[in-house]
């Protein structure tokens, strides 16, 4: 894996991917995009839509975070084990989050979210197993 994805590209894949989900999810729940095409088309109320999506929004920047520290851009004084571990959570979360896209009963969710949750899951995979911070 570590020859055929460079750490840089895995790192500003994630980082930027997770940037537009944010601004995804932010469109939810301004109305700019209608909710039934996140969470398998099964909510009907917004004032359910609205904690789903402000839980969507903290994980994606947690995630975020976690990416932006990994490459060097923020820099904390977090063990870098503990991103390490985070980085580790996040794959396996994109695995079932790419299996939860391609049984959804929505087409949008499968045709659209499976693929790009695929690309995070090789992605996070990539930028876990990288040992030390980038230069």
């Amino acid at each position: 894996m570590k020859k055929f994805i460079a750490e840089r590209f895995a790192l500003n894949g994630l980082i930027a991917i997770l940037s537009l989900f944010i601004l995804f999810h932010l469109s939810v729940m301004l109305n700019v995009i209608p909710f039934g095409v996140v969470w398998g088309g099964t909510m009907k109320v917004r004032s359910q839509m609205l904690t789903l999506e402000t839980v969507s929004i903290i994980i994606n920047i947690l995630m975020l975070a976690a990416a932006v520290i990994k490459a060097g851009y923020l820099k904390t004084g977090i063990n870098p084990v503990v991103i390490r571990v985070i980085l580790w959570i996040m794959f396996a979360f994109f695995v079932f989050n790419t299996l939860g896209n391609l049984l959804s009963d929505n087409q949008f969710e499968k045709i659209v979210f499976a693929p790009v949750t695929l690309i995070l899951t090789i992605f996070s995979l990539r930028v876990a197993i990288i040992k030390d911070k980038i230069n």
